[in-house]
């Protein structure tokens, strides 16, 4: 079953937005575990304070993931209650942004500027993975990034493994690059209606 990508962004917002980011995950896994899909989080970026993240991106996959779609992507708009950031700011309204995605294609990104290198796992597996170097890391040439594999007992297994997550990684940084630039214009403007929220949610940070 293709797996679907879900990237959560605070747009380089305020500690409240990086807030809202978490927030906005977990009603998702909530929903899309409702909705008998399979969903997990495959890479974060951690925020200022404990309990907020600049970004979020997560796996999903399932008969439903449009349904999930239709509810959630697009901007998010949250009310704040209260908040224990800035308990006197006069700011109540904090964005996210919310995009599904697909993965990159083979043949979208050059195999000639994908590197492969073996490596030792540390991960479970008993004496064997201890011998040999089954662990992949593939390493995309003009970005600098770079992702590691070790779930896999083999080395085939593996290298296939980074190649996915390689992709996925290169296709949630160009969203984010868009979701920043979308951001940017709503923190332009005051009135809330230009932000065209998709959803709005009130509730405590």
């Amino acid at each position: 079953m293709e797996k679907n990508y879900i990237q959560i962004t605070s747009g380089r917002g305020p500690v409240e937005c990086c807030r809202v980011v978490v927030l906005v995950m977990q009603k998702i896994v909530e929903l899309a575990k409702q909705l008998g899909l399979e969903i997990e989080i495959v890479e974060h970026e951690d925020g200022p304070q404990d309990g907020c993240m600049f970004s979020a991106t997560l796996s999903v996959s399932g008969d439903n993931v449009e349904k999930l779609k239709s509810e959630w992507e697009g901007t998010v708009q949250w009310v704040s209650t209260k908040n224990p950031y800035r308990p006197h700011h006069g700011r109540k309204n904090y964005f996210v942004g919310v995009a599904f995605f697909k993965p990159l294609r083979t043949g979208t990104v050059s195999e000639r500027d994908i590197t492969y290198e073996t490596l030792r796992s540390s991960g479970p597996g008993g004496q064997n993975v201890n011998k040999v170097e089954t662990a992949v890391r593939a390493f995309h040439i003009p970005s600098g990034i770079s992702v590691v594999a070790s779930d896999m007992r083999s080395q085939s297994q593996n290298k296939k493994l980074a190649h996915e997550r390689l992709m996925m990684k290169l296709s949630s940084i160009e969203e984010q690059k868009q979701m920043e630039q979308t951001h940017s214009v709503w923190m332009n403007h005051n009135t809330l209606e230009r932000g065209n929220p998709i959803k709005k949610i009130k509730g405590d940070l």
